[in-house]
């Protein structure tokens, strides 16, 4: 692993790395700080870089950067999930590798660097782990439940119904199905399956939209 800072206190390194499925104490009071500073930290470093760019264009900017696959990019390049604690579970089924933790990871790592340096330590250390992904990020791209709304609206039609249709998996893994549903132009309904409600819909959106673009090209 390299993070690229000197921890004082060790044990804040240790935390942040230990997922839940390990037990407690675990990371997942410090990754709740996280998500607050790498959102504060990132909206500052596009405020500053793109001074044309409209609130719009910020926000959907900032959303690529800190998703959850972005993240757990980051993760990756230092290394997070050679050093991660897992339980059992976890580890049999390949954790150090799946986005969701590694992203988790990484904003752990963050609230721990603030904690153990204060704000502008981590507040430099992310503006240095995001310089690069900044500067070649491209125009900002709409995801498909935001590409699906505005195909409806542009054509004056009804805006999509999304239902959650079951939770699964153990606490440490949920699983969530969804499903989206339109009546016009024609009904239709399709499903989508993510590790987050969020990342469900979208799949379900995805699929909507191909059908609705095909079908109007046919």
């Amino acid at each position: 692993m390299k993070p690229g800072y000197r921890f004082d206190d060790e044990s804040l390194l240790e935390l942040a790395l230990t997922h839940r499925s390990a037990g407690r104490p675990n990371n997942e009071r410090l990754e709740f700080l996280g998500d607050a500073l790498v959102n504060l930290v990132v909206a500052e470093m596009l405020f500053d870089a793109r001074p044309r760019a409209s609130e719009g264009e910020l926000s959907r900017l900032r959303a690529q950067l800190v998703s959850e696959p972005a993240l757990a990019e980051r993760a990756r390049e230092l290394q997070l999930g050679d050093a991660l604690k897992l339980g059992s579970g976890e580890l049999k089924s390949g954790g150090f590798r799946r986005d969701s933790i590694l992203a988790d990871a990484f904003e752990a790592l963050v609230a721990a660097i603030h904690r153990d340096g204060g704000f502008e330590a981590c507040r430099a250390w992310l503006r240095d782990i995001f310089t690069e992904p900044l500067a070649s990020i491209g125009p900002p791209q709409k995801d498909p439940k935001t590409l699906l709304q505005e195909w409806l609206q542009g054509r004056g039609l009804p805006l999509p119904h999304y239902e959650l249709l079951a939770e699964h998996g153990e606490e440490h893994a949920r699983r969530f199905d969804v499903a989206c549903a339109i009546e016009q132009p024609r009904a239709a309904r399709f499903e989508g399956s993510g590790g987050s409600r969020r990342a469900a819909e979208q799949q379900a959106a995805e699929a909507m939209l191909g059908f609705l673009v095909d079908s109007e090209r046919a």
